[in-house]
């Protein structure tokens, strides 16, 4: 326990915490600063999608309107569907876990807050990318789904697809990075005590939720790149006159799709399950059904993508195992809501403004998913495909399954942020225009795709019938956007008028109603020891006690910012994480990868390489930033208890968070390679008119040199443990000898063997994988190249080897895929026949 008054331990805390001011701003990284970026963010960007709805909506509210034209329509449409699914919803959810995660967890930031900075810049950049071509007339108009062949060269000629394709993939780049973000630190950046069966629900939501992300998306971007190298070098992954096939786009698109529903759905469901134990004065019914529960539903989730493609000539077997599939995903979906149920009838529930929320969640939520189960029908789809009626279901799931979630939790956390209760007059009223109104929008969709109206059309006759029910519609719409801007007309009200009060307005029970309101930069004065998964209902007193220096790390007597990191399982402490102090670099270096991104989507190819340059420079004096030249002392975390700290700890988040890379990585090889066997077995003009023909020696030479950089890389790391300092080097210098020995081979069979592919399908995704493959060895390189470095500098013993360690986890994946790549260029010719 400090010796220093709360007042005393505050003041020394805020000066190492607190973000800077001005232009210095840019170099923030403190989790709550950079999270409430990421909401605001995601906010704006939904006010933007709300007004494109509402063009949306005034077009449609008379047959035969002339107030849009159908180019007009196309941008509009695509926009909103892309700024609603890419810039609000996903960021949104990041900024939620990015603010909360330490604060519940009772940790004071996150495992890399230069990590989280530079998704937000990259979210930013991203998206203004996007917007930009929209206030310029060039948006992407192909839908937000951006199907081939429409977003093909031939019928989208201009750069609207590549606005989207590009812009998307940097935004896609923030997501990922949250994602290891978000595990690692619920993994690893916890409070002592808080094993994983003491975990709050809202991070087993957030855990599962991240862990998908890395999972679904790298489909996604897989795609966006094959269809903008098409674009761009004409390179025939989509085109089925050279042995591509747009199917593959629908596919890789919905592998994505699918899962995205439930990323997007699980963490309002974390907010409900949060929310619900607390206005019902009572514990969570079914903890344990529900953790298995959201873990179901992930792994279900990912076999469900062809529930979109039902019409697209899908064989009757997989029809009925994907229909399967798609009613069993009610299942868990089920449970959840039976647990909220039974906790609100064993409880005594208090219709506070976040409830009334809730409410209009479970009303909404539920009509959608009775919809989804109409839809997962074959017969059923197969009528309504493409109809409102789908329209309609994907907003009674997404307003209902996410934002009516998201509102209630926007007022039940805010208090956290501004330290003030809202206007309860206004906020109900907003509330009763958003619901209504909503009803009055999708509701009446129902019965117009019923009647037959398609989807994605500018306009319609007088004598087609709809023209009352698009009017009503088009009210509701009017009404529902109406609430919403009483509802941030609220939020300011809230902000800057509501009343305000110590702490704990609304009786939580966790750890994040532990510190004082609104919370400071550095969340708690002291890290607790929890024993219960409602700490504060074991001991009321439990943030008096952490203000005044009860518990781990109390204070900053050593002038570094620090935060426990724990077992996995049980919570023990296992080492002290020093965090890094604001930092320029994750801002420099999403902007060079914005020139990179920019550059490309104007054809100014000589300048893109540029930005990487620059990037790979950020990057490595990011890297050089970490761990220190001489073996650290303990600390004493607590009276009598030492903890190393992480360089020199045995777990090093680095390495997790680099490992999570690399699973993401894997999907995305993976998703490369369904695609060239996809082709091969369905697409039209295979087998190829021309193989891949290897060089006997450039093959060998590839093999060797793969099978050897791993060996050497892993030979330095043990040498490095044994505290033999030339050997460590000798096998470091032969790692990369051995990359530039399979990078030559690579080089020589891609530049001398391969057909050109530009010729077919098959020449193309050969050329992928190789490009693929040396990618990761030019990576390599610079990874040896690190570490050979570090060891010069003085950063690498046999105790701080975080540096040997990632050089050889990166050296096996890359010689796994490697080999793995080529083993299927070379023995699929024989074994397709």
């Amino acid at each position: 326990m400090s010796g220093q008054t709360p007042v005393g331990l505050h003041r020394a805390l805020d000066a190492l915490w607190r973000a800077p001011k001005g232009l210095a701003a840019l170099s923030a990284v403190n989790h709550s600063v950079v999270g409430r970026r990421f909401i605001l963010t995601a906010f704006i960007y939904f006010a933007i999608g709300g007004l494109l709805a509402m063009l949306i909506r005034a077009q449609l509210a008379r047959p035969d309107n002339p107030f849009l034209g159908a180019e007009a329509y196309n941008q509009i449409f695509t926009m909103h569907g892309t700024v609603m699914m890419f810039l609000f919803a996903i960021p949104l959810i990041e900024g939620v876990a990015l603010y909360l995660l330490p604060k519940i967890m009772g940790a004071r930031d996150l495992a890399y807050p230069r990590l989280s900075a530079f998704g937000y810049w990259c979210y930013l950049f991203g998206g203004t990318i996007i917007l930009v071509a929209m206030l310029a007339g060039v948006a992407p108009d192909g839908g937000w789904f951006m199907y081939t062949p429409l977003a093909s060269a031939t019928y989208t000629p201009g750069i609207n697809a590549d606005v989207w394709l590009l812009g998307v993939t940097f935004v896609e780049i923030s997501a990922v990075c949250a994602a290891v973000e978000i595990v690692v630190t619920v993994l690893k950046v916890r409070t002592a005590g808080m094993a994983l069966t003491r975990l709050p629900l809202m991070a087993w939501y957030l855990l599962v939720t991240a862990a998908m992300m890395l999972i679904a998306f790298p489909p996604l971007i897989l795609g966006s790149v094959l269809l903008e190298i098409e674009r761009a070098f004409n390179w025939p992954f989509f085109d089925p006159e050279r042995g591509g096939a747009p199917l593959l786009w629908q596919h890789l698109f919905w592998l994505f799709g699918h899962p995205e529903v439930y990323i997007i759905f699980l963490p309002a469901a974390g907010a409900v399950s949060t929310l619900i134990p607390v206005f019902a004065r009572t514990k969570i019914v079914g903890y344990a059904w529900i953790v298995a529960a959201i873990i179901a539903l992930a792994f279900l989730s990912f076999g469900l993508w062809v529930h979109h493609m039902f019409t697209t000539g899908i064989p009757h077997l997989a029809l009925a195992f994907f229909s399967a599939a798609s009613m069993l995903v009610a299942v868990p979906t089920a449970v959840q809501i039976f647990a909220w149920i039974a906790t609100l009838m064993r409880g005594r529930p208090q219709m506070s403004l976040p409830m009334l929320y809730l409410m209009g969640f479970f009303s909404v939520f539920i009509l959608g998913g009775l919809t989804g189960v109409m839809l997962a029908l074959v017969p059923f789809n197969w009528q309504a495909h493409d109809t409102h009626f789908v329209v309609a279901h994907l907003h009674y799931v997404l307003i209902g399954g996410f934002v009516f979630p998201m509102l209630a939790a926007a007022y039940y956390w805010l208090p956290l942020m501004t330290g003030r209760l809202p206007v309860f007059a206004v906020s109900r009223t907003a509330f009763w225009l958003i619901f209504l109104g909503f009803h009055g929008t999708f509701l009446i969709m129902h019965f117009t795709g019923l009647m037959g109206m398609p989807r994605r059309v500018f306009t319609y006759g007088a004598s087609d019938g709809w023209d009352t029910m698009n009017l009503i519609s088009s009210v509701g719409g009017f009404v529902m956007t109406a609430g919403f801007a009483l509802f941030v007309i609220d939020l300011v009200l809230q902000t800057r008028f509501g009343r305000r009060f110590r702490r704990n307005p609304w009786g939580g029970t966790g750890l994040d109603w532990a510190m004082p309101t609104p919370a400071p930069s550095y969340n708690f004065a002291a890290l607790p020891r929890v024993d219960d998964r409602d700490p504060l209902t074991v001991n009321a007193r439990l943030g008096a006690e952490i203000a005044s220096g009860k518990g781990y790390l109390a204070g900053a007597p050593r002038g570094q910012m620090e935060t426990l990191c724990v077992d996995m399982v049980t919570g023990e402490p296992d080492h002290v994480l020093v965090l890094p102090q604001n930092d320029y670099t994750p801002f420099w270096m999403a902007l060079s990868l914005a020139i990179f991104f920019v550059a490309f989507l104007l054809s100014v190819y000589w300048i893109a390489p540029l930005g990487l340059v620059l990037a790979t420079v950020f990057g490595w004096r990011w890297l050089w930033s970490l761990g220190a030249k001489a073996d650290p002392e303990p600390i004493e975390a607590a009276k009598g208890e030492w903890l190393p700290v992480h360089y020199a700890a045995s777990s090093v988040p680095t390495l997790l968070g680099l490992k999570y890379f690399l699973a993401a990585n894997a999907a995305f090889f993976g998703s490369l390679a369904f695609g060239f066997l996809f082709l091969w077995t369905t697409a039209p003009d295979w087998p190829p008119p021309d193989f891949l023909a290897a060089n006997p020696v450039s093959l060998t030479g590839a093999v060797i040199g793969l099978a050897g950089l791993a060996g050497f890389a892993w030979a330095a790391r043990r040498a490095n443990a044994r505290r033999l300092k030339r050997a460590r080097v000798l096998h470091l210098a032969g790692s990369l000898v051995s990359t530039l020995i399979a990078g030559a081979g690579l080089a020589a069979i891609a530049v001398l063997d391969a057909p050109a592919p530009q010729t077919h399908a098959y020449a193309a995704v050969t050329m992928a994988i190789l490009g693929y493959v040396l990618l990761h060895l030019i990576l390599g390189l610079l990874f040896c190249a690190y570490a050979l470095a570090r060891i010069g500098a003085g950063y690498v013993s046999a105790l701080r080897s975080a540096d040997m360690r990632g050089t050889a986890i990166w050296q096996t994946y890359t010689a796994v895929t490697g080999l793995g790549g080529l083993a299927l260029l070379v023995l699929a010719p024989w074994g397709m026949g």
